[in-house]
């Protein structure tokens, strides 16, 4: 039995993994505006790192919003297409090992999936993500890519930014501590730093992915939110999904290699038989 490939052909970035049987072999990604040459670069790329020949895989796999442009084999390899949120679904559980979760996928906007098993249905979502970061940043800092938001963000205090429950309240609130988020960029102060700017923006979208994902988890009781996607390499998310899971009792967590989650799935639904369509 060959090689199983899935791809995730995004807008501006490629991401492939393979897979042996069950093991997951080195995923990588591309950029490219272009998705036909991208997923082509991304293949030629994935072979030669891995020393593969095209006769050593046996299944090509393809999803995401470039994956529209494809309309032949690959390479002429069986090539199918895969539905997104059946991916980002299969994905999130295969990476996490868990049965059955909330899948939050953060690219340039944010979707949700409730996916149990080999089944995941589409929740919505929320135009807040990757974007909204670099969009906001290029305008107020000037900054225009995540690296740059990351590091500029270092050190940064909400405190010059954020209106916080204990800034209105002298009341002690069981349900919510005084350090908790009344208003994100309701008490900019005189002080402000680029630094807290950045970092009142990383808090700003990172609060709203999270409280969405709460939200979804009341409706079937789910306690486990998983994260993947480009967004789960911003090292400031951490601890405000932290924050997050003491406060609302919800069990957010990022596996490994969860930027590739999307790919995982894609070629996950070929193992399970579910939810693609032969090109």
């Amino acid at each position: 039995m060959g090689k199983v490939i899935g791809i995730d052909i995004g807008g501006s970035t490629t991401k492939i993994v393979g897979f042996d049987k069950k093991e997951i072999i080195n995923p990588l990604l591309v950029r490219a505006n272009d998705p036909i040459a991208s997923v082509y670069g991304a293949f030629g790329k994935f072979l030669n790192i891995n020393s593969l020949k095209i006769d050593d895989v046996e299944r090509i796999m393809i999803t995401g919003v470039g994956s529209s442009f494809i309309n032949s084999k690959l390479f002429g390899i069986p090539t199918a297409r895969v539905d997104e949120f059946m991916a980002i679904g299969l994905g999130g559980l295969f990476l996490s090992k868990l049965k059955k979760a909330i899948i939050v996928s953060m690219g340039t906007g944010t979707a949700l999936v409730k996916a149990e098993h080999n089944t995941a249905v589409h929740l919505g979502g929320t135009g807040v993500g990757g974007g909204t970061l670099l969009g906001l940043s290029n305008r107020m800092l000037n900054v225009r890519n995540f690296d740059e938001l990351i590091e500029t963000a270092k050190g940064g205090d909400l405190s010059h930014v954020d209106l916080t429950i204990n800034d209105i309240s002298k009341e002690i609130l069981e349900t919510l501590p005084s350090e908790t988020t009344a208003s994100n960029f309701g008490k900019i102060s005189d002080l402000v730093t680029n630094a807290d700017l950045a970092m009142g923006i990383i808090n700003l979208v990172f609060q709203t992915i999270g409280m969405v994902a709460v939200f979804n988890t009341r409706i079937d009781n789910i306690k486990d939110v998983i994260l993947t996607g480009n967004l789960t390499n911003v090292p400031q998310s951490e601890h405000i999904f932290t924050q997050l899971s003491k406060l609302y009792d919800v069990n957010f967590q990022t596996p490994r290699n969860a930027e590739y989650a999307t790919a995982v799935g894609a070629a996950r639904c070929y193992a399970e038989n579910v939810a693609y369509k032969e090109i």
